[in-house]
């Protein structure tokens, strides 16, 4: 089985993806299962009936001068119309132990004993909630990209701070190696001061990209840095795209400029088969149903001061309010406690500068499982670690899916 994350992505299309990237002596051995998970997709697909239907404004950027006013007041207003939606009476059982307990229905229903499952970011904690809930119908997992299963959701988003600044000089390299057209600067430093300088920018006056309806604010453009520092490949692309968001803050964008803008950003065609806010409902049903959250709004004003402070390239939004402080509904179980009972069956894939679920959050998972798992580790920067041109990852993968084989001591892997 296998999933993609999220929380809140499709796994329908998993299969066939999965197909074009694992080795043929895998392929022989499995069958690849891939489902909608519960509320997602084609799975009864529930709505929050938002109108601001992306992910991007859900991230909690403070204001330019460091306000979170704006934050809460949106944060409550959504908690609002969730709560108010057609699926209302839905979203409490929109959780991770209510998913893993489907996924042990789709074992039952395909007349297996046990399953193997490939889980990453987000589905690293299914997986595990799902090896703690059904020990003995769990065969060989790998958990990669992994969350800390003890600090959901408020505390697992702490960590994006510290994943940001061991993961931003990655990208801020390249601009340096390009200088000639990114005109950032020629080292580290000089690349992140004025990453953070367009950053100010943007938030004092967001630029509209021509032949779009889209508005650049800082939040957006954090928000589009974060998701292309999840793959080594898109790099280069970030690196142009500061360029012409620069270009198009001085209001002298090229030809170039602008088509780079407009593939970007442009506005993907709406679906009629789900609701369009589809994949924000079930990141907010699973973020604020899994487990409880702060309800004072003081303690989220000065933690954000307090990490914006600390970490400029975050800007505060890992600390600040987000709408599960004002979520209609507490969750209806305690959290799921990942436990280290069970066999040694489960491998852990983390690189060292993951953005999305960073280093001490992998550290998280690894301490949950105990000796249940073995840990392989990455020193290397992006979201995803197998196929990706470590041989030394890729040949414990293999080996695992194929025999069944650990290694019984964790594993360092150069690249």
């Amino acid at each position: 089985m296998l999933n993609p994350g999220g929380p809140g992505l499709e796994g329908l299309e998993l299969p066939s993806l999965a197909a074009t990237v694992l080795p043929s002596e895998v392929l022989e051995r499995y069958d690849l299962i891939g489902f909608d998970p519960r509320g997602v997709g084609h799975s009864a697909p529930v709505t929050c009936g938002l109108t601001d239907v992306s992910l991007v404004n859900l991230f909690p950027y403070p204001a330019a001068d460091g306000s979170i006013d704006a934050n809460v007041a949106l944060a409550r207003e959504t908690a609002a119309r969730c709560a108010a939606s057609t699926s209302g009476d839905v979203l409490p059982f929109i959780t991770t132990a209510n998913t893993a307990r489907d996924m042990d229905q789709i074992r039952q229903a395909l007349g297996e004993g046990k399953i193997s499952y490939w889980g990453q970011s987000y589905g690293t904690y299914l997986g595990a909630v799902y090896a703690s809930l059904f020990a003995e119908n769990t065969d060989r997992m790998v958990l990669e990209g992994n969350v800390d299963p003890t600090r959901v959701w408020y505390g697992t988003f702490h960590h994006w701070s510290e994943g940001m600044a061991s993961r931003f000089p990655d990208a801020a390299r390249v601009a340096a190696a390009n200088n000639d057209t990114v005109h950032f600067g020629t080292t580290v430093e000089e690349v992140t001061a004025a990453y953070l300088e367009l950053a100010s920018r943007l938030d004092a006056t967001p630029a509209s990209v021509p032949g779009t309806s889209a508005r650049i604010s800082g939040g957006l453009f954090r928000t589009v840095t974060y998701s292309l520092l999840e793959k080594n490949e898109q790099l280069p692309l970030l690196v142009q795209l500061w360029r012409a968001i620069d270009n198009l803050t001085a209001g002298a964008p090229t030809a170039e400029d602008a088509a780079l803008l407009q593939q970007v950003f442009a506005q993907e065609a709406a679906r009629t088969d789900v609701p369009a806010d589809n994949q924000t409902a079930v990141f907010l049903a699973l973020a604020c149903g899994d487990a409880s959250w702060p309800t004072g709004i003081e303690v989220y004003r000065k933690k954000t001061a307090e990490d914006r402070a600390a970490h400029p390239l975050t800007a505060g939004m890992p600390f600040n309010i987000w709408p599960c402080a004002f979520w209609k509904t507490q969750p209806r179980e305690a959290v799921v406690e990942v436990t280290r009972q069970g066999e040694h069956n489960i491998l852990l894939l983390q690189n060292r500068r993951d953005n999305a679920t960073p280093w001490e959050s992998g550290l998280g998972m690894r301490k949950a499982l105990g000796a249940r798992a073995t840990f392989v580790e990455v020193d290397a920067g992006g979201h995803y670690v197998y196929g990706q041109g470590s041989s030394c990852v890729d040949g414990v993968f293999n080996t695992f899916l194929m025999t069944g084989q650990l290694p019984q001591g964790d594993v360092s892997c150069a690249n």
